[in-house]
């Protein structure tokens, strides 16, 4: 199969390369040189009046349906997703020179999948899932904190219920471009397009 790992494409080969087995290639990579959450990615969403908002969030998971993150759905992010369910992100990889950025719809997905997750999380992490307003006013940082801390008193040993406003996305990606920086301006520019999900990737590399 023709990789990019370093930065070679044959363009004379007209096979396919699967992107999804690409980028799994290419994040084992960031993983061995990122020092911090290789996984952090920005995702992009548009508001009511189709203004974006971009912010930077962890990829959980991801598997040859899309990539996921988990929120809580009442978040700018969240309620935004859920009125124009779809979305833009990157993953950055500055140790590696090198960047991933996808785009498509966003679906929420199965009541299995985000229970697992949230159950997977640090139990601190459960506490201010649960007990964080997100994206709203808060009066200060100790109200958080209490409030926090109270529920964390309250459950005691038992296990964390998931809050039924928290569950994840995943965008399901409708284009996949892998960008590696070259010397003098001469990146490695290649992007993968698909008509729908399930619908076979046809790819195209573009002027950097």
């Amino acid at each position: 199969m023709p990789t990019l790992t370093e930065g070679l494409y044959d363009d004379s080969d007209k096979g396919g390369i699967d992107p999804f087995a690409l980028f799994e290639e290419w994040y084992a990579s960031a993983r061995e040189s990122e020092p911090n959450d290789p996984h952090a990615m920005a995702i992009a969403t548009v508001d009511a009046t189709g203004l974006p908002d971009v912010r930077m969030v962890l990829l959980n998971a991801r598997d040859s349906r899309g990539f996921v993150f988990f929120t809580n759905f009442e978040s700018a992010k969240g309620r935004q997703l859920l009125a124009h369910p779809q979305a833009a992100l990157v993953l950055h990889w500055k140790s590696l020179r090198r960047q991933v950025r996808a785009r498509g719809p966003v679906e929420v997905v199965t009541p299995a999948e985000a229970d697992a997750y949230f159950a997977s999380r640090a139990r601190g992490s459960q506490f201010a899932s649960s007990a964080s307003d997100q994206s709203r006013p808060l009066a200060d940082r100790q109200t958080l904190v209490d409030r926090t801390r109270a529920l964390a008193d309250r459950l005691g040993e038992a296990a964390v219920p998931r809050p039924p406003h928290w569950s994840g996305f995943r965008l399901v990606p409708s284009a996949i471009e892998f960008w590696k920086d070259g010397e003098f301006r001469m990146h490695d520019r290649v992007q993968f397009l698909r008509d729908g999900a399930g619908q076979p990737w046809r790819r195209q590399r573009l002027y950097p």
